[in-house]
């Protein structure tokens, strides 16, 4: 199906975005050079070294503890806390085969159970929920960890719809936010693994219940299922938005349609006078540090995704036509 020509575009005049991007930090500047720049292999790998040892991640690697965990006493909050830091890892690119990555990966293999009320499995088995199991078979398969028996796990747990809901089998309506959460991590399974029918069948079900909705809208009645969802933050943790639906199927490579052109319009029109997009929506779960600024001022994080997204958007869509 051909779908409409957008009215807008990305602007050509971006130069100063750019450097303004590049003058954050290093796990920001190296997903710019691939994802907007094309730098050549060798520099994007140079700067993404810098992760370990400078700015956010370096921050991020030195709160671990001995024990493997970061936030403290290993209480259920905790257990969540080590699971954001774990996929904010994840989003920031540090280097699986990296010295600082491989040490702080055998802490968190090595010395973490989940508790008896949580399954009782070694962490990269995962724990109860779908949601956070999505996380962890992500993480689990960016660091070299990935865990078949999670995987078959939450196969076994995809609802008739297409999608997961941590509330299952309670409710059998799916959730935005837990669909995205085990979307993303059965796709770094894959890229891990390779592709095979059974698991992309599942996550092509599942995009499926994405894009029927057209990212936002109840299939029954049509209207938007939460407005805080046409509002873009970062860290994400658990919670679903327009941004981050987009941001996953760009990463999966799905051909975009008419089913995603009102939420790419959504994200276009986001764009202030300046080409910058603002942070919103922040979450209260619990992060070590803020890498940006208050709600409202450009966000770095909201601005490279929003780019690379409206460029999939517009590059698939010439393509196709």
């Amino acid at each position: 199906m051909t779908i409409k020509k957008p009215e807008w575009q990305i602007s050509k005049q971006m130069e100063s975005v750019i450097e303004w991007l590049l003058g954050g930090d290093p796990a920001i500047r190296w997903q710019v050079m691939r994802d907007l720049t094309k730098e050549t292999d060798d520099c994007v790998a140079a700067e993404r070294s810098r992760i370990a040892a400078e700015g956010w991640g370096g921050q991020v690697l030195g709160l671990q503890s001995s024990e493997g965990n970061w936030g403290g006493e290993a209480d259920a909050r905790n257990w969540l806390c080590t699971s954001y830091t774990l996929l904010l890892l994840k989003e920031l690119g540090l280097d699986p085969s990296g010295e600082e990555a491989r040490r702080s990966i055998g802490l968190v293999r090595e010395r973490i159970t989940w508790p008896q009320q949580m399954g009782g499995q070694p962490y990269f088995d995962g724990e109860t929920e779908p949601c956070v199991n999505g996380w962890i078979l992500g993480v689990g398969a960016y660091f070299g960890q990935a865990s078949r028996r999670l995987v078959d796990r939450l196969l076994g747990e995809q609802l008739e719809d297409g999608g997961w809901n941590c509330n299952a089998p309670q409710s059998r309506r799916s959730s935005f936010h837990s669909t995205i959460c085990v979307l993303e991590g059965l796709l770094e399974y894959e890229k891990a693994k390779g592709e095979t029918a059974e698991v992309t069948e599942a996550r092509v079900r599942g995009q499926e219940y994405l894009l029927e909705r057209r990212m936002l809208r109840s299939l029954s009645s049509g209207e938007v299922i939460d407005p805080n969802w046409t509002r873009f933050s970062f860290p994400t943790t658990w919670h679903y938005d327009v941004l981050r639906g987009l941001d996953y199927l760009r990463s999966a490579g799905v051909q975009p349609d008419e089913r995603v052109s009102e939420a790419v319009g959504l994200v276009a029109k986001k764009q202030d006078q300046n080409g910058k997009w603002p942070l919103e929506n922040s979450h209260p779960d619990r992060v070590h540090f803020d890498m940006e600024g208050v709600e409202g001022e450009p966000s770095r994080w909201n601005t490279l995704r929003a780019l690379r997204v409206l460029d999939w958007y517009s590059t698939r869509l010439e393509f196709k036509m």
